[in-house]
Formats: C-alpha cells, sequence, structure tokens
C-alpha cells in the first residue's frame, strides 16, 4: 500500500468502494486523513464499514467541510451527465480527483525522483505495461505494476527512489489526475473510444494527450493521424520525445520492421538514433509477442525501457520470456506443430481480425453471443482460415457469412469441449510443414455459455493442457 499522507488530518469525500475505491479509502486512512466514504451498493458500504472506513451519506453531507472529493475512475465526470456527487462537489467548490493523482502528490512529497511510467492509448495499453514491468524485472528491477490493469495504484508499494512504478491509465483516470506528470509517459494509439464518458473525440484525445504533455520523456506512436498530431505537439515543445511506429520506418526513435520468413513474419525492432538505425531486439520466436499489432507494443516497451537505462541486450533478453497476458494471444502451449491460441479476450471482431493477421493455417473456434456486424469485416483474412468451429448463439449467423460463395470450411461443434477436440484432430492431420494454430478468438461476448470471457478461456486452456503430448508454453 502507499499510505496517502498528503491528507493527513484533513477530511475528504469518497465515492466508488469497488475495487480501486476501496484501496484508496484504506490508503487515505493510513495516511491520517479523515475520510467519509459512500457507494450506491450496500454490499459496498458494508465491507468498507467491516473494515473501519467511515461510511457517510454523501447527499446529506455537508460538502463546505471537505478539502477534496475523490471520485472513482468508472463513475461519470462530465458525460453523459455529472454524476450527483460531482454536482455537489461543484457547488461546494470542492477539487474532484482520483487515485492516481492521489499517487503523484504523494510521490512528489515522499520521492519526486522516483520513476514512473505511466501507459495510455486506445489500444495494446494492458500488453505494453505488462511487457515493460516484465522485461524492467527480467533486468533486476524492483517494480511494482498497477493501475487500470491488476492491482490498483494505491495499493502498490510506495514510490521510491530504486524502484520502477509502471502504471496504465485510462482516459478516466486521466481525467482525475492534473498532477500526472511520469517520468516516461506513453501513448500508443487513438481510436474513437468511450465516447459516452467523454462527448466527442477531440476531448477523448485532449484527456489521453495530457499523460504525455506532462511527462519527463514522451514516447508517442505515430501510426495513427491524433497520435502523429500530438507528436508534432510535443516536438514543437522542446522536450524530449521518442516517436515509435508498429507498421513505418522511422528517420528517428523506434520502429518495428516486419518482414516474410519461410512463410512466418519476422518482426525486428529498429532504433534510430541520430539517423542511424540499429536492429536491437528480433522477435521471431516469441509467440507472446506475435502479430503486427504486437510490433508497436515492442517498440514501446524498448524506448521505455531504454529511457530508465536499461540496454538493448536486456531490453531483448526480457522479450524472450514474456509469458503474455492471460486470454490475449495467450499461448498454452504446442503438439507437435500445432500452437494453441488462447485469445478470448477478443470479444468482437475488431479485436480478433489481430489474430487473424498473426497465422498463415488457422483452425478458428468462434461464437458466443453475437456483436453487431458480426464478422462480416474479417473477409479478408478468411484465406488464413484452414476450417472454422462454431459454438454457441451465434453458430446461425456466421454460418451464414460462411456460406456466401464457400468462403470458409467450418462445422457447428456446439460448444466449447467439442470444439477443441474437432480443431486438435484436424489440425493435426493437415499435410504440410509449418505452424498451424487453433484459435480461439471468439469475435463474441461470452454471456450465452460462459459469465465472463475469462471463464471461457480458462476452459480452454483447461482442455489444452489435457491433450496428450502437449508441451506447455516455456517448457520447449
Amino acid at each position: 500500500m502507499t499510505p496517502v499522507t498528503v491528507f493527513r488530518g484533513k477530511r475528504l469525500a469518497l465515492f466508488g468502494l469497488g475495487g480501486s475505491g476501496l484501496a484508496t479509502a484504506r490508503a487515505l486512512k493510513a495516511g491520517g486523513a479523515e475520510v467519509a466514504a459512500w457507494d450506491d451498493n450496500q454490499a459496498s458500504r458494508d465491507k468498507a464499514s467491516a473494515e473501519g472506513i467511515p461510511v457517510v451519506d454523501l447527499a446529506s453531507a455537508d460538502w463546505a467541510g471537505f478539502v477534496a472529493f475523490i471520485l472513482s475512475p468508472g463513475v461519470p465526470l462530465t458525460h453523459p451527465q455529472p454524476h450527483w456527487t460531482v454536482e455537489k462537489a461543484r457547488a461546494a467548490g470542492v477539487e474532484i480527483i482520483g487515485d492516481v493523482e492521489l499517487f503523484f502528490r504523494e510521490r512528489a512529497k515522499i520521492a519526486p525522483a522516483a520513476p514512473v511510467v505511466c501507459i495510455t492509448g486506445t489500444n495494446g495499453k494492458s500488453t505494453t505495461t505488462a511487457l515493460i514491468a516484465h522485461v524492467l524485472r527480467q533486468a533486476g528491477r524492483d517494480v511494482q505494476m498497477g493501475g487500470n490493469i491488476g492491482t490498483a495504484v494505491l495499493a502498490l508499494e510506495p514510490p521510491a527512489q530504486n524502484r520502477v512504478h509502471v502504471i496504465e491509465c485510462s482516459s478516466y483516470q486521466i481525467d482525475l489526475a492534473p498532477s500526472l506528470a511520469p517520468t516516461v509517459g506513453i501513448q500508443m494509439n487513438l481510436t474513437p473510444d468511450h465516447l459516452d464518458r467523454h462527448g466527442t473525440f477531440e476531448n477523448y484525445g485532449a484527456i489521453k494527450e495530457r499523460l504525455v504533455a506532462q511527462s519527463d520523456i514522451a514516447v508517442i506512436g505515430v501510426d495513427d493521424e491524433p497520435s502523429k498530431q500530438m507528436a508534432r505537439r510535443r516536438a514543437a515543445s522542446g522536450r524530449p520525445l521518442v516517436k515509435i511506429s508498429g507498421e513505418q520506418p522511422l528517420d528517428e526513435g523506434v520502429f518495428a520492421g516486419i518482414t516474410a520468413n519461410a512463410g512466418k513474419l519476422d518482426t525486428r525492432i529498429v532504433q534510430v538514433r541520430d539517423g542511424k538505425p540499429k536492429v536491437v531486439a528480433n522477435l521471431a520466436g516469441i509467440g507472446s509477442l506475435r502479430g503486427s499489432h504486437n510490433a508497436q507494443n515492442a517498440a514501446a516497451a524498448f524506448a521505455a525501457c531504454f529511457a530508465l537505462g536499461l540496454s538493448a541486450e536486456e531490453i531483448a533478453a526480457g522479450f524472450k520470456t514474456y509469458p503474455g497476458l492471460a486470454h490475449r494471444m495467450e499461448e498454452i502451449g504446442r503438439v507437435g506443430r500445432v500452437v494453441f491460441i488462447n485469445d478470448s479476450k477478443a470479444t468482437n471482431a475488431d479485436s480478433t481480425e489481430k489474430a487473424l493477421t498473426s497465422f498463415r493455417d488457422i483452425f478458428w473456434i468462434l461464437g458466443g453471443k453475437a456483436k453487431e456486424g458480426g464478422i462480416e469485416s474479417l473477409t479478408r483474412y478468411f484465406p488464413n482460415i484452414a476450417k472454422a468451429y462454431l459454438i454457441g448463439a451465434a453458430s446461425d449467423l456466421f454460418a451464414g457469412t460462411f456460406d456466401q460463395d464457400g468462403r470458409v470450411a467450418y462445422e457447428r461443434s456446439g460448444t466449447l469441449d467439442v470444439a477443441v477436440a474437432a480443431a486438435t484432430r484436424d489440425a493435426q492431420a493437415q499435410p504440410g510443414e509449418g505452424e498451424i494454430a487453433v484459435l480461439l478468438s471468439p469475435a463474441c461476448a461470452s454471456f450465452d455459455q460462459f459469465p465472463n470471457f475469462e471463464v471461457r478461456g480458462d476452459v480452454f486452456r483447461a482442455l489444452v493442457k489435457a491433450l496428450p503430448g502437449l508441451v506447455p508454453f516455456g517448457a520447449d
């Protein structure tokens, strides 16, 4: 835990007692603040009360007595309309902040030079966060990882000169963190998202840009126009900037060069300094970093770790042992030349697209509760599909898509266990040489057969691990 001492002896209001909210209340209490906490959910209030956190109905509280209001990031600040607590705080002139802001204020007080890496962007930020943390740990650094991924930021150990914090930041968290000023700030990419909470794409982008605008070193992806504009504004400021790309060569910065080699895609990470390019890592054979989407993630991770003093050799070594995130292109293991990939988090076609670009001979397990548009946007990748196995409620819809012009051979498996057995059978019988993938990338929500994508992925993992002759990831 990071006790928040900057409000010692002060009275604060807090709304939201879920995971991060409860961690924030604990940290404030440990730091000597007086907290008046509330949540609309009775069970959450009861849990806080059981820990000795004062629960106060903020609807009838005297807001003039609060020096700050701590809002959980999942609660609307501006759109579609401000939460009622936000209106109360504004009427009383009370500042509204979040847990990331508390972390940075505490850092400024106890260890202002403590290294912190913050990562944001529409896509890839979780993988990039986990990859940076892994590389730093492999190099012997004391690392704390959390924020929008895994552990709430105030549940991490406190900032210290010899400790690196690697924090994933959502737009909601950035919007509540005016003092956010990391050592290295990373902006991966920007596409329309969360517009129901930010109103417009322009506002969403402006919030994301705060993270890199206030960082000591900015690492910015330039593969989309809005992020490219951010990089131009950062360059014009004269402050340190490292551009990254997963798609194109750069005259300065870090980019990924992708080439075809014996039917596989080899990705080399190239660092350009003073106009001189140098290959600093090769992702070929690293299953957890396969695919063009991971090229930008690796480029960002390299730039951040290099900025923190790691050598290119240390970073490349860390890449080789990165296990990946559960349910995100997670390599479970192999049976012969058949590799089994758990991409259960791909709950829509856009997410599945990344998986279908990562292999050339795919036995694809898909289905569940379909999203709007189905899989029509994926038809250009159908040549990569050897056969598909349909599960769940979307089976009829997807079968109709595959039947058009005989695009893809498929069978209706119904359930995941039947699909895994059938895909394994067919993949092992496939003639030829080279890698074959049995891929769970459903392009659907899980709610027809599973409570969430995690359970769906866990079931797939268990089924695969029970296969005869499986060599688990990392064991070969």
